[in-house]
């Protein structure tokens, strides 16, 4: 055993046949006063282990240095505003700037609200924010300690002044406003789903709510709701041309969608048309072209097409699919804007509404911060970074195609430089499981060098060789970066996502096993110079290969994973992600969960890798009970000499709106450890 002692409990269940042992079920109370000293011991002794390594220093110096550069996001003009979120790189969280052209912003802008100054210890973030049509007001949504829970307010934007106006318990929505500024909807979950301190209970279904400005929120009005289907979410959104409520509606993370449109009228919202009412296709709004729809839609299409819709949900082809994956779309004064991905790398294009006139516009990156446009606008904003810096931004013409770079967003150069990089796309052959192989420009692999790879696998979502605050330093220290593709995600369309997804879902992991050994057997590194690692889903993929071979890798870095799957489902949101894991409570889904979950893997008396868990003690999406429990299994049965410990961060959630400073210290931290296991010396040593 390794680490502090962990009271093991003798709690066991038959389930669906099984003899199912849970130990640390003791652990899923977050707030219990045993919890909390096993969270506090746990963080004493990672810290006094963390303290003797060489190579922490150095990722503090570097980490720090990094996340004090100052930056800017990507701009969005909203009703005659311009508006973009800065960091002069000593702010725990981005400032938004406010301006009414674009020039202003560029020199500087108005400061419009600055979420510093919502918390003493910067831990309160802005999680979104709309303007009314009228360019009146900004409704910005609050999040308290990293938590997916969010508070709504009110500016007056010309004023800067807040207007006495609240609304509170909503989750994953924005506020989304009427035509005539009056009011806005949003998404409400009942008190009952909120229970005190983390809030691990399982949520009750959220209503679509209609808040008129100025008045009290007991008064709220109920648009839509779906008693009994309590992973039912609603996505609003007001047409381009004022005349619809157009609501698209999903069954937890599975991307089908059912899309419904409300008339609206002076006299309020009429009664919906369901123009698409089944779960069988993706399909998203874009905007109007006359009296039809554009939609985004994988119908038929598994990389995605645009078609022209019909009330009655008949489809016709605008931009039919094509080779590479389509990401998004977007309305423009001059008809649409399209976010590809050719092998994980993303493109911009602009068409004509009519679908002619195909122009692919050059603006160069890595991977996709933002996309902001507007159907009112000829003005469209991209936002795109590189493994090594966070964000350029562009100013694309939707008419001429032209291309303007803003780097005078940003303003202040900051004391660390990037270093060059060269990114390679390989191959691992076998399962054909494409990645990024990311060096310093200055060295080769005329040996195998001390290698971090990264993963995800999950819901559709694609990975590119973009950004994280991690990479910078991990590459300046001589490190290489790999960025895996694995089935599950959606850099390559549906087909892929489901085949690693459902039954499918070891798939996710024999991808990035197969990336491993390849990295072996070409030289690039060696079983004793691999750290992993990956976040949420990516987390859970870290626990299930690290457990399923443990022979292969050096160090495993866990970070808020999925780690208990026969009861993911019974906390917060945790049963909406049934659409790519499936549910414990069936049968034969629970024999595919058994064979996988990371924490019924762990097997007594085995060497596992020098492993680092962290997670959030606020977290309130995969709740921290997951690693928790995994660790405490972990140092039960680790046999070998490696450490293994967790980094458990107070104050925080799953990572949204996490502050600078434990940005940075966490990074630091996981490299560090990385480096320290893996025979990393970082330059300077």
């Amino acid at each position: 055993m390794t680490g502090p002692e962990s009271r093991r409990d003798d709690v066991v269940e038959t389930l669906h046949g099984h003899q199912i042992t849970d130990p640390y079920r003791w652990l899923e109370d977050p707030d219990s006063a045993d919890t909390q000293d096993w969270v506090n011991r746990q963080n004493d002794y990672t810290q006094a282990e963390l303290a003797g390594y060489s190579e922490r220093a150095w990722f503090q110096t570097t980490m720090s240095a990094i996340l004090a550069r100052p930056r800017a996001g990507v701009p969005v003009k909203k009703a005659g505003w311009y508006f973009v979120g800065r960091n002069d790189g000593t702010q725990a969280q981005d400032v938004i700037y406010v301006a009414d052209s674009l020039d202003e912003l560029l020199s500087r802008g108005r400061v419009l609200i600055d979420p510093n100054t919502l918390s003493e210890d910067g831990t309160d973030s802005l999680g979104s924010f709309t303007v009314s049509p009228d360019g009146k007001y900004f409704a910005y949504g609050i999040n308290e300690s990293g938590s997916d829970w969010t508070t709504f307010r009110l500016l007056d934007i010309a004023t800067g002044t807040p207007v006495d106006d609240v609304v509170s318990e909503a989750k994953f929505s924005e506020a989304t406003w009427l035509p005539d500024s009056s009011a806005y909807l949003y998404l409400h979950y009942p008190a009952s789903g909120r229970s005190e301190g983390t809030g691990t209970a399982s949520l009750s279904g959220g209503r679509l709510m209609l808040h008129r400005v100025g008045t009290p929120q007991s008064e709220d009005e109920l648009v839509l709701s779906f008693p009994g289907q309590d992973q039912y979410f609603i996505t609003p959104e007001v047409s381009d041309d004022d005349r619809y409520l157009v609501v698209h509606i999903t069954e937890g993370t599975d991307p089908s969608t059912r899309l419904w449109v409300y008339p609206i009228s002076s006299d309020g919202l009429g009664e919906p048309v369901k123009v698409v009412d089944e779960f069988i296709d993706e399909i998203a709004f874009v905007r109007m072209s006359g009296d039809q729809l554009v939609l985004r839609t994988d119908r038929d299409a598994s990389r995605g097409r645009v078609v022209l819709s019909t009330l009655d949900g008949e489809f016709t082809d605008l931009i039919p699919e094509g080779e590479s994956t389509l990401q998004a779309v977007r309305g423009t004064a001059d008809g649409l804007a399209t976010l590809t991905l050719v092998d994980a790398q993303p493109v911009l294009t602009l068409y004509a509404l009519d679908g002619s006139g195909r122009r692919v516009v050059d603006v160069p990156g890595g991977g996709v911060v933002g996309l902001n446009a507007g159907a009112e606008y000829d003005e469209l904003f991209i936002g795109l970074s590189t493994t090594t810096d966070p964000t350029l931004s562009y100013a694309v013409s939707t008419g001429s195609g032209d291309v303007r770079a803003l780097p005078e967003l940003v303003r202040g150069s900051g004391g660390f430089t990037s270093p060059q990089v060269t990114v390679r796309r390989r191959i691992a052959p076998g399962r054909d499981v494409p990645y990024f192989l990311i060096t310093r420009s200055d060295l080769d692999f005329d040996a195998p060098r001390p290698t971090l790879m990264w993963g995800y696998g999950g819901f559709r979502i694609p990975v590119e060789a973009d950004y994280r605050p991690g990479w910078p330093a991990w590459l300046a220290a001589g490190g290489v970066l790999v960025i895996t593709n694995l089935r599950g995600g959606g850099e390559y369309g549906a087909e892929w996502h489901d085949a690693g997804r459902l039954k499918n879902k070891q798939n996710v992991f024999d991808d990035f096993i197969a990336v491993a050994e390849h990295l072996r057997d070409t030289g690039v590194t060696t079983p004793e110079q691999l750290a992993i690692h990956g976040r949420s889903n990516g987390g859970l993929l870290v626990g299930a290969v690290m457990t399923q071979r443990p022979d292969l890798f050096a160090v495993a870095l866990p970070g808020v994973g999925v780690m208990d799957m026969l009861r993911f489902h019974l906390f917060t949101v945790g049963a909406a992600w049934a659409s790519d894991f499936g549910l414990p409570d069936d049968p034969e889904q629970f024999e595919d969960l058994l064979a996988y979950s990371p924490l019924h893997r762990i097997s007594d008396g085995t060497s596992y890798p020098a492993t680092l868990v962290v997670t959030g003690d606020h977290d309130d999406r995969v709740v921290p009970l997951h690693s928790h429990k995994f660790i405490a299994a972990l140092q039960h049965a680790q046999s070998g000499p490696r450490p293994v410990l967790t980094r458990v961060e107070v104050n925080t959630g799953h990572g949204f709106g996490k502050p600078a400073a434990m940005i940075a210290a966490e990074w630091a931290d996981l490299l560090a450890f990385a480096a320290h296991h893996v025979g990393l010396v970082p330059p300077e040593q």
